[in-house]
C-alpha cells in the first residue's frame, strides 16, 4: 500500500487542515504496519506464524478478511486473498521484458491458493500449511476510505483524499462545484486522456501503465486471475470505476480486469459507472 498520501481540503482553517493531513499521514502508516506482509510485527506475520493452528483475529482485520471472501464468492475465485504467492513466479514493472512463468512452478503455487481452503469462522482464522494472506489487493482503498470518513466527522468542508490515484471526496462540494480529477493515458504517464467532475463518492483505477510484462512482445498487467495464475483474455489497460466508497469502486475496477475480454459486460450488468481504456 505504499503510495503517495494526499488530503486536501477546502478551509480557512489552517490549523483543521493540518490536523486532517497529519490523520491521512498517520492512518496510512499505521495500515501498512498493520497489514503488511513485510513486517514481523504485522497481522500477516502472525496469521503466518500460526499456519495449520486456530488464531483468533481482532475485529478489524475480520472485517477486511469478511470484505476478502465475499470479493471471492462474488468473482467465483477470480480474486483471492491466498493468491499473493504467485509473486514468486512473475516480476511486473514498468516496461519490463521477462520470461513466461514457469509452468512447474505456477502448478505448484496453485496448490497452494484457494479461499475454499481456508477455515474462516469469525473471529478464528485457520490458514493451512504451506498458504498466504495478501491484504494488499484491497488495502489501499479501505486506508482511503478509514481517512475519508474520520475527515467527515471532523468537518463539512470539502475533503478529497488521494493515495495515489485512488480516492474519495466528502463534505460539501468545493468552491468550483466538483473536483477535476484526470483519468491517466495508458500511453503517457501524467497525460490525461479525460476528465471527470467528481461532487461525492469515489474513484478507483486498475491497470497495467506501472505494473506489466513484456512477455514474448506481448504485454501482460499483473491483475492475476486466482484460479489460473495468469491475466485474464482480453485484459483492459486500465478500468476506472465511480462508486460510493474507494473500497467498492477499488473491487469493481480490479473485478472488471478479471473478467479479461468480458469487463464492460460486468460492468454493465453491476450497474456502476466506468471508465474503460484498451
Amino acid at each position: 500500500m505504499a503510495s503517495p498520501c494526499e488530503l486536501l481540503c477546502e478551509t480557512d482553517d489552517a490549523g483543521l487542515a493540518q490536523r486532517l493531513a497529519q490523520f491521512a499521514a498517520s492512518e496510512a502508516q499505521r495500515i501498512e504496519r498493520k497489514f503488511s506482509r513485510y513486517r514481523e510485527d504485522s497481522v500477516v506475520h502472525a496469521i503466518h506464524a500460526q499456519r495449520g493452528q486456530p488464531l483468533e483475529v481482532d475485529d478489524e482485520t475480520a472485517r477486511l478478511l469478511n470484505f476478502g471472501e465475499a470479493l471471492w464468492r462474488i468473482s467465483e475465485g477470480r480474486f483471492d486473498l491466498t493468491s499473493g504467492l504467485l509473486r514468486h513466479a512473475w516480476r511486473f514493472a514498468a516496461d519490463q521484458t521477462a520470461a513466461a512463468p514457469d509452468p512447474a512452478r505456477l502448478a505448484e503455487l496453485l496448490t497452494r491458493i484457494g479461499w475454499q481452503h481456508v477455515h474462516w469462522l469469525p473471529p478464528m482464522l485457520t490458514l493451512p500449511e504451506g498458504m498466504e494472506i495478501d491484504f494488499g489487493g484491497i488495502g489501499k482503498e479501505y486506508a482511503v476510505d478509514r481517512v475519508a470518513d474520520w475527515s467527515a466527522s471532523q468537518t463539512t468542508a470539502p475533503v478529497l483524499v488521494n493515495f495515489g490515484g485512488d480516492l474519495r471526496c466528502v463534505g460539501a462540494a468545493p468552491a468550483n462545484g466538483a473536483w477535476q480529477v484526470g483519468i491517466e493515458s495508458v500511453a503517457q504517464f501524467g497525460e490525461a486522456v479525460r476528465r471527470i467532475e467528481l461532487k461525492s463518492g469515489a474513484l478507483a483505477t486498475s491497470g497495467d501503465a506501472r505494473r506489466h510484462a513484456i512477455i514474448e512482445g506481448r504485454r501482460v498487467g499483473h491483475v492475476l486471475d486466482a484460479r489460473t495464475g495468469w491475466p485474464a483474455p482480453g485484459t483492459p489497460r486500465s478500468v476506472t470505476v465511480a462508486a460510493d466508497t474507494c473500497s467498492q469502486a477499488g473491487s469493481y475496477s480490479t473485478l472488471a480486469m478479471l473478467h479479461g475480454e468480458s469487463a464492460e459486460v460486468f460492468l454493465e450488468a453491476e450497474g456502476v459507472r466506468y471508465w474503460c481504456l484498451r
